[in-house]
């Protein structure tokens, strides 16, 4: 029998009406012949609501009870969608994570999974039932309930998958597909009717919400094939794959823009070694995530350094860099909250010239100022004022992507 695992997220399954729709849907793979395996997300602001009712109750909640509490949401949507089915003539049976031994380690709110015992649902998918698992859950050894953190539905999803043996994973979602850039912002992005793991997980580390970087992960260890589609509509969705498997390999695949993030600088720190290991190795201690960094080069014996940390933690990070400036000698610390970092992706950059010179000449033909840059194998990343997000967009798909058409 053909398995094939779809996950619908919380706004496929946000109303009634909608899980009805989700239901047909299902069943018109069960008429074909499929196998289905179903992992399904709270319904629409479900855990948000969760959350929004544990605040009222404590100031900082225990983490297990945390994960109690939100795990219940995904158990209201797999019995509800199990009704659904049965009422379309469907057999159809719900799970909860710890049900079917979706086994984590004991990491409450952002749990990683270490194994899936596939014995029931092998057992109910061979008596004909469309079988439907909570997402975003699992149990430790000591059989705590736990959450797998942002995105955790998709990662179960790609598990199953893995699990199952199968490479069919479809993921639907509020969105046709993986778009070349944001549309409310470029009004001329393209959906891709394909996309290598390594760009979409280089999209959604630099801001892109489509799928969360762990599913991408799990996907690429295990060769899973997933389709981003619509469950609003039946149009074909985007195939994340290998990237010796793509058709097309365009140089420029996707244009992002992150607006979490601020800019701190330390002034005149002594030039010599140890210095940005002391630095960064203090922030790491800290839980504070770095991510771009630049450094002037030494005059005088000074430099300065400069780096960008999610705005949650620029608080924090300031407190630190101030205690680190008078340690490491530096003269003043600054920060600027309304930066945006764009980046171009795409695996076409590892066989093509110029790509960098081209983005760098497109931003400053707009007059957008770059602040500080980096780079990697597929992707290109530019810190420049926030104001300017929008249009560093526009313009940087513009040059690649329209151009190319």
């Amino acid at each position: 029998m053909k398995i094939i695992v779809q996950k619908y997220g919380g706004t496929s399954v946000g109303t009634p009406e909608r899980i009805i729709a989700v239901a047909g849907r299902i069943k018109s793979y069960v008429q074909k012949g499929n196998s289905v395996v179903v992992v399904v997300s709270a319904m629409g602001k479900t855990t948000d609501h969760l959350i929004d009712l544990a605040k009222q109750i404590a100031k900082s909640p225990s983490p297990r009870e945390m994960d109690m509490l939100l795990s219940t949401g995904e158990q209201v949507s797999i019995a509800l969608l199990a009704m659904a089915l049965h009422d379309k003539g469907v057999d159809a049976i719900s799970y909860t994570g710890s049900q079917v031994r979706v086994m984590t380690d004991g990491n409450f709110s952002e749990a990683k999974i270490e194994s899936i015992a596939t014995d029931r649902i092998m057992k109910s998918l061979e008596e004909g039932k469309v079988v439907i698992v909570a997402g975003f859950q699992g149990i430790d050894d000591e059989e705590n309930i736990t959450t797998l953190g942002r995105g955790g539905s998709d990662t179960t999803a790609v598990a199953l998958a893995a699990v199952l043996k199968t490479r069919d994973c479809e993921i639907y979602t509020d969105v046709d597909g993986v778009f070349t850039a944001d549309p409310r912002v470029v009004p001329n992005a393209k959906k891709l009717k394909e996309i290598s793991y390594d760009e979409m997980l280089e999209l959604a580390r630099l801001g892109a919400g489509v799928l969360h970087s762990r599913s991408v992960e799990f996907a690429k260890k295990y060769n899973i094939k997933i389709t981003v589609r619509s469950s609003f509509n039946y149009e074909e969705g985007t195939i994340v794959m290998p990237k010796e498997e793509m058709m097309e390999k365009f140089v420029v695949s996707g244009v992002t823009a992150k607006t979490d993030e601020a800019k701190i600088t330390i002034w005149n720190l002594e030039d010599r070694p140890g210095i940005a290991a002391k630095l960064f190795g203090r922030m790491g201690e800290a839980k504070i995530y770095i991510n771009m960094i630049v450094q002037s080069t030494g005059h005088d014996g000074k430099a300065s350094i400069s780096f960008t940390v999610l705005k949650k933690d620029l608080a924090k990070a300031m407190e630190l860099a101030e205690k680190l400036k008078n340690e490491l000698g530096g003269s003043a610390v600054e920060s600027k909250e309304n930066i945006a970092i764009v980046s171009a992706v795409g695996v076409g950059m590892l066989s093509s010239y110029g790509v960098a010179g081209r983005m760098f000449k497109v931003l400053a033909d707009s007059n957008i100022n770059i602040e500080m840059i980096s780079t990697s194998e597929i992707g290109i990343s530019c810190c420049i004022d926030g104001k300017f997000a929008e249009l560093a967009q526009r313009v940087i798909h513009q040059e690649f992507v329209e151009s190319a058409a």
